[in-house]
C-alpha cells in the first residue's frame, strides 16, 4: 500500500532484510489528542513527564474503519474524529524526508500503570497525508490481566508500572515522503473490541463499571516504543 501500490513476491516471512526499528514515544505529558505534544522518534527518551488519560467504559473511543465485518463501515477511514478525544494519546513523527517502507509484524511496547486492577491498552498505526487525512493501517489490543499469560489472568496492583507488549498485527505500507507516521494509544476501540469495565469482574454478569486513570511512561527507565519493520530501499 501507499506510494508503491504493487504486489511483490517474497521467499520468507517476516522479510529477512527488514530491520526492526524502535520509534520511541515522547511528550511533555500532554499527548492527549492530535492537538497535544506527543511525538515519535528513533531517539530514546531520557527524562519526560508521563501521559495520562481517563478511560470511561461508558464513553469508549469508537471504532472507525479497520478490520470489521458489518457492524461499522470497515477499511481505511479518516481517524481524525477519534484523535480529537482527550482519552486518545497521539504520537507523530516529523514529516518524512523520504519514502519509508514498513512491511511485517508491528508491535508496541508500553510501560503503563492504572488506577484499576484491570483495563485495556490499544495501539493503532496511522499514515497521515499532507492534507491531514489520517488513514488507519493496523491495530491491536491487550487486556492487562492477560499481559503475562492468556490462560492465567493476573490483576494489576493499582499505581504499579508494568510493561505491556501489544501485537498490532502486520502491514505492508510505503509512507510517502512528506507523510507522517503516527501512533494512537488508548484503552478502547469499540465495538471492534469489547469494552473493559475496569473492575476485574466477569464482563457477562457484572452490573457496574468504573473509570480508570491510565498513565503511559516514556523515559530512560521506561522506554515505551513502537517497533516497526523498516525495509531498506533496494
Amino acid at each position: 500500500m501507499g506510494s508503491a501500490n504493487a504486489w511483490r513476491d517474497e521467499d520468507d516471512w517476516p522479510i529477512p532484510r527488514a530491520r526492526t526499528t524502535r520509534y520511541f514515544l515522547h511528550s511533555n505529558g500532554k499527548a492527549n489528542s492530535a492537538r497535544g505534544d506527543g511525538s515519535l522518534s528513533i531517539q530514546r527518551a531520557q527524562s519526560e513527564t508521563p501521559d495520562r488519560y481517563i478511560y470511561d467504559p461508558d464513553n469508549p473511543a469508537p471504532t472507525i474503519g479497520g478490520q470489521v465485518l458489518g457492524y461499522v463501515p470497515g477499511g481505511p477511514r479518516d481517524q481524525r474524529p477519534v484523535e480529537a478525544r482527550q482519552d486518545v494519546l497521539v504520537y507523530s513523527t516529523a514529516p518524512l524526508e523520504q519514502d519509508t517502507e514498513v512491511t511485517g509484524p508491528i508491535s508496541l511496547e508500553l510501560y503503563a500503570s492504572s488506577s484499576a486492577v484491570d483495563t485495556d491498552f490499544t495501539g493503532k498505526l496511522v499514515d497521515v497525508a499532507p492534507d491531514g487525512f489520517a488513514q488507519n493501517l493496523t491495530d491491536g489490543i491487550l487486556r492487562a490481566r492477560y499481559r503475562d499469560s492468556k490462560e492465567v489472568p493476573i490483576f494489576m496492583t493499582p499505581g504499579q508500572v508494568y510493561k505491556f507488549t501489544i501485537d498490532l498485527w502486520s502491514t505492508s505500507n510505503v509512507f510517502r515522503k512528506g507523510h507522517i507516521l503516527r501512533l494512537e494509544v488508548a484503552s478502547s476501540n469499540f465495538p471492534r473490541f469489547d469494552r473493559n469495565i475496569n473492575t476485574g469482574e466477569d464482563q457477562a454478569t457484572a452490573r457496574k463499571s468504573v473509570p480508570a486513570t491510565n498513565i503511559i511512561y516514556h523515559d530512560a527507565a521506561h522506554p515505551s516504543a513502537l517497533l516497526l519493520p523498516i525495509v531498506p530501499p533496494e
